[in-house]
C-alpha cells in the first residue's frame, strides 16, 4: 500500500500519521473475518459489536507495533509508505499509541468473558512476537499459524457459553495465516534482505513460496467444505470453486512474477471466500 500519491508535499496530522501507521487495509481485513464469523455462529448484537471493536483496536495495536520496531529498518530502506519513516511522526509517539491499544483491546474484550479475553490477549502477543523479532527467523510463519487460527476461537469463545472451535476451522484459520505471511512477505524480499530479515519465505524462494501459498488456501478450502462430514451447502461448493481459482492464480503470480501488493490482496480475497464459507456452516463451527 502507497500513500505517497498526493501527500507528497504536506505532512498529515498526527492522528492521520498515526491511523497510516496502523496498517488499517490488513487490520479491517481481520477484523471483518472475526466478524462474519461471530454472524455464523449467531452472536448477540452487543457481543458482535464488541468483539469487533475489540478486534479492530488490537489489530491497530499490531500494526502500531509493526512500524515503531521496524523505524530504523524502514528510515534505512526509505519506505515512502511509512509514516515514521518519512518523518511524520515520532517512533516514540507511535510505541506509546502501540501499548495503549493493545491494552485497551483486552480490556474491551473483558465483558465477553475469561476465555475469550484469555484468547485476545494470546492473539495480540503473537502477533506482537512477529514483529519483536521472529519475522527474522525460520520460525517467521508461526505467529501466523497461531493468530489466524485462533480467529474462529475468539468467535465462539464470545458465545454466552463459550465453546471450543471445531478442529477443522481451527486448522482453516491456521492455514490461511500460513497463505498470508507468505503473500505478505514477497513483495518486501529486496528490503529484507538489505536489513538482515530472513523468515521463512525469504529461505525458500518466490518459486517455493507461490506453491505454498496455493496448497495452504486449496487446503483450507477443503477443509471448511468437507471438513464437518455432513454435505456442503451448493453456496460452499461454489465459494470451494472460487478459491481453488484464485489459489492457482496467487501460486502463479508469485511463481512467475516479481510479487507485487496484488497478491497479497488477491490472498485477503480468497480469506474472506473461505470466511464466508466458514459462516455459513453456523453451528456446525463449534465443536
Amino acid at each position: 500500500m502507497n500513500y505517497d500519491d498526493g501527500m507528497t508535499d504536506r505532512v498529515p496530522s498526527p492522528i492521520v500519521a498515526l491511523a497510516l501507521s496502523s496498517h488499517p487495509g490488513p487490520g479491517v481485513a481481520v477484523s471483518v473475518v472475526t466478524l462474519v464469523l461471530g454472524i455464523g455462529i449467531g452472536l448477540d448484537p452487543w457481543r458482535f459489536v464488541l468483539l469487533g471493536v475489540a478486534m479492530l483496536v488490537g489489530q491497530v495495536s499490531v500494526g502500531l507495533s509493526n512500524d515503531w520496531i521496524d523505524a530504523a529498518r524502514d528510515t534505512a530502506v526509505g519506505r515512502t509508505d511509512k509514516p515514521v519513516a518519512r518523518g511524520w511522526i515520532a517512533a516514540s509517539t507511535v510505541r506509546t499509541a502501540a501499548f495503549a491499544t493493545a491494552a485497551l483491546a483486552v480490556l474491551l474484550t473483558v465483558p465477553l468473558g475469561l476465555p475469550a479475553t484469555v484468547a485476545h490477549a494470546v492473539f495480540i502477543a503473537s502477533a506482537w512476537s512477529y514483529n519483536a523479532g521472529l519475522k527474522k527467523t525460520p520460525a517467521s510463519v508461526l505467529p501466523y499459524i497461531l493468530s489466524f487460527g485462533s480467529l474462529p476461537l475468539l468467535a465462539t469463545l464470545a458465545l454466552p457459553e463459550p465453546a471450543a472451535a471445531a478442529w477443522w476451522g481451527l486448522a482453516a484459520g491456521a492455514l490461511l495465516g500460513i497463505s498470508a505471511h507468505f503473500a505478505n512477505v514477497l513483495p518486501d524480499l529486496a528490503d529484507d534482505a538489505a536489513t538482515g530479515v530472513r523468515g521463512l519465505p525469504h529461505r525458500l524462494g518466490s518459486r517455493a513460496s507461490g506453491q505454498v501459498i496455493a496448497l495452504a488456501l486449496a487446503a483450507a478450502a477443503l477443509l471448511v467444505a468437507l471438513g464437518s462430514g455432513r454435505p456442503p451447502l451448493p453456496a460452499q461448493w461454489v465459494g470451494l470453486a472460487v478459491t481453488l481459482a484464485l489459489a492457482v492464480v496467487a501460486g502463479v503470480l508469485a511463481a512467475t512474477r516479481t510479487p507485487t501488493r496484488l497478491l497479497f490482496q488477491l490472498i485477503i480475497a480468497a480469506a474472506l471466500v473461505i470466511v464466508a464459507m466458514l459462516a455459513l456452516s453456523g453451528t456446525r463451527l463449534i465443536a
